[in-house]
């Protein structure tokens, strides 16, 4: 912290919203911060930006991102760092337009969204959830959830075989089950079965684990042959993005019973998530909390620092985000 009196020469950042309290005490602690998180009115977040704008970096989350607009407004602007793996909500043109970096915080995350996956997977096949709450309610003896299905031996195919499709790949083979996979590159050391196309992989799942990136690119990856391709006795699990998944085909055919049950941590239009889906007792909802642990978010928010610290250094990011 500057000393009473004396002019804060410490560098400039903006915050641009979505951290926790605990992320913007730490960042003040280092820099003088301008926090737009939480303001909705655009006269005082205008005010607030023309404050920052000779701040040179700017932290966000994969979910808050930045915009175009905003960029404008930060002349200053040279990194955006993101707190998050995914930044499909940064604005890339505006960014490369004007040269600004921009890295993430991949690989810490893992380990946590990996569990998350196995959890929703476990618990869609074995009805925990309606278990739970029939127990709960102390109808236990009066009313039963029926015969489940055991997760142990399905064969689980993997969209995305990135470090959080091969941290679900190593847990899902403690539980025996075959794996196969669809990737923009094959990875034969991994010693996984390939498939040419996502329909090809899920022609053959029991399970199709979507854990590929967000984007322009993947949207609507997961569409209605994909869905159909499962069919009836199959499952979907999506920890990625919820732009892979055609929702509205995703809903129709669960209605339809033409698909299993589907357990999902993300959302296309979050944080709003499609009525239809609140009463199946075949799906499993959770409100995008995959990587949302506590030694998680610790780690993340530890690499958003020293990426900091790097570009005012004037050294490498740790971790840049090709263009």
């Amino acid at each position: 912290m500057p000393i009473l009196n004396q002019p804060d020469t410490r560098p400039e950042l903006v915050v641009i919203g979505g951290l926790a309290d605990w992320m913007v005490l730490e960042l003040r602690a280092l820099y003088r911060v301008h926090d737009l998180g939480g303001v909705s009115n655009e006269t005082e977040r205008a005010r607030l930006l023309a404050q920052a704008a000779g701040a040179g970096a700017a932290v966000t989350t994969g979910l808050v991102g930045i915009d175009a607009q905003t960029v404008r407004q930060l002349p200053g602007l040279r990194l955006v760092a993101c707190f998050g793996v995914g930044y499909d909500r940064v604005d890339r043109p505006a960014l490369n337009e004007r040269a600004i970096g921009l890295c993430n915080t991949p690989g810490v995350v893992s380990n946590c969204v990996a569990d998350h996956a196995m959890g929703l997977l476990i618990a869609l096949m074995r009805r925990i959830a309606q278990a739970d709450r029939l127990a709960h309610a102390g109808i236990w003896g009066k009313k039963t959830i029926g015969l489940t299905r055991r997760v142990s031996g399905l064969r689980l195919g993997i969209l995305g075989l990135g470090d959080i499709g091969q941290a679900v790949a190593r847990r899902a083979t403690g539980f025996d089950m075959p794996i196969g996979y669809h990737n923009r590159q094959r990875r034969p050391d991994l010693g996984y079965e390939y498939f040419e196309s996502p329909l090809q992989l899920a022609r053959w799942a029991d399970c199709l684990l979507v854990a590929c990136a967000g984007g322009a690119a993947t949207r609507h990856l997961v569409n209605q042959a994909m869905l159909d391709a499962l069919g009836p006795q199959g499952v979907l699990v999506n920890i990625a993005r919820g732009s892979v998944v055609d929702e509205n085909a995703l809903v129709s055919t669960l209605v339809a019973g033409r698909l299993g049950g589907a357990a999902l941590d993300v959302f296309e239009a979050e944080p709003s998530i499609p009525a239809a889906l609140l009463g199946m007792d075949r799906v499993v909802l959770t409100p995008h909390i995959a990587g949302s642990t506590e030694e998680t978010w610790r780690d993340a928010f530890d690499l958003v620092l020293a990426n900091l610290t790097a570009f005012l250094a004037g050294r490498p990011l740790l971790t840049p985000v090709a263009d």
